[in-house]
C-alpha cells in the first residue's frame, strides 16, 4: 500500500513543478526583450566603466549575489571582469548604518556612496514592498542610476520605484525566486551575447539617466 504520506509530497513536488513551468511559460512570453534589452545595456555601460549595483533580502540577496558573481567573474565563456557590486555582502556597512539610521537605509546610503550617474542598480524582491529597496531606488534615480527591480506579482511600491519592472506572476515565494534565478542566468546570456558581438559603446549616452519608466510583468 502507498504511504499516504508520501504520496502527499509527491503531489506537492507535483504541483511545485506545475507552478514553475506555468511562471516560466508567462515570463517566456512576456520579458524576453525586456532582458535582451537589459543585457544591450549593460553591454553599452560596463565595458566603459560603468558598475552594476545590486541587492535583495533573504533569498533574493543570494539571488542579486548570484548576478555580481557572474559579472565579476564570468558566466559561460572567458571575458574581462566588470565591476558588479553586492551591496548586502557589505557586512561591515550594513551593520554600521542599519546601527546608526535604520535598516531602511541600509542600501540607499550605500547607493549613495557608489553609485554613479549611468550605473546599474538591480533590486530583487518577491514582494515587491522590502521598505530598504524601494528607498534605495528613490536615492538610486535622483542620483542618476538606472534602476531596474526584479519583483512578484505587480503592480507593487518597488516596481513603481524603479525605471523598469520584471513582475512574475506567481503565487509562492519559492516559484518567484526560482523564476527571478532565471531571469538573472538569460541577463547574463544576452549581456555576453552582445558583449563577443561587438555592441558598440555608448558612452556618453550611458553617462545619463534615463528616463523611461515602464513595467513588465
Amino acid at each position: 500500500m502507498t504511504d499516504p504520506l508520501a504520496s502527499h509530497a509527491l503531489e506537492a513536488a507535483h504541483e511545485h513543478c506545475r507552478a514553475l513551468q506555468d511562471a516560466l511559460g508567462r515570463f517566456r512570453r512576456r520579458n524576453l526583450d525586456l532582458i535582451a534589452e537589459w543585457g544591450g545595456h549593460l553591454a553599452a555601460v560596463l565595458p566603459v566603466g560603468g558598475r552594476l549595483l545590486a541587492a535583495g533580502n533573504g533569498g533574493s540577496a543570494a539571488q542579486a549575489q548570484h548576478l555580481t558573481a557572474e559579472l565579476v567573474g564570468r558566466y559561460q565563456r572567458e571575458r574581462p571582469a566588470f565591476s558588479a557590486i553586492s551591496l548586502h555582502a557589505e557586512t561591515s556597512s550594513v551593520t554600521a548604518i542599519g546601527n546608526d539610521y535604520g535598516f531602511e537605509q541600509v542600501y540607499a546610503r550605500q547607493v549613495s556612496a557608489h553609485g554613479r550617474p549611468g550605473d546599474v542598480l538591480v533590486l530583487l524582491s518577491t514582494s515587491g514592498r522590502s521598505a530598504n529597496l524601494v528607498s534605495a531606488a528613490v536615492t538610486a534615480r535622483q542620483a542618476g542610476l538606472r534602476v531596474w527591480a526584479l519583483t512578484g506579482p505587480g503592480p507593487n511600491p518597488l516596481a513603481e520605484a524603479a525605471d523598469e519592472a520584471l513582475c512574475v506572476e506567481a503565487e509562492s515565494t519559492a516559484t518567484v525566486q526560482e523564476t527571478h534565478l532565471v531571469a538573472v542566468h538569460l541577463l547574463c546570456e544576452a549581456f555576453d551575447a552582445l558583449l563577443a558581438a561587438g555592441r558598440p559603446s555608448r558612452a556618453a549616452g550611458a553617462a545619463a539617466p534615463v528616463a523611461a519608466h515602464r513595467r513588465m510583468s
